[in-house]
């Protein structure tokens, strides 16, 4: 049962890291569009924002790998 429960956990994780990842890549091409000249002020934002999103989707990934070992 547990094994099931982390795989389902797992699975959000990373298809929430997907949506997130994918809304921030969308709103900066979209501002990059509408204002060139921040284009670099506007990719660095998203990359430290996508890094973030990434960051608390590898931990739920990790504690869910966790319980089914534990």
């Amino acid at each position: 049962m547990a094994v099931s429960l982390a795989a389902v956990g797992a699975g959000l994780a990373v298809i929430g890291a997907g949506i997130g990842i994918g809304k921030i890549g969308g709103s900066a091409t979209e501002a990059m569009a509408r204002q060139p000249e921040f284009a670099g002020k506007i990719q660095g934002a998203m990359l430290i924002a996508a890094a973030m999103v990434e960051g608390v989707a590898l931990f739920a990934v990790i504690v869910a790998i966790l319980e089914i070992f534990m």
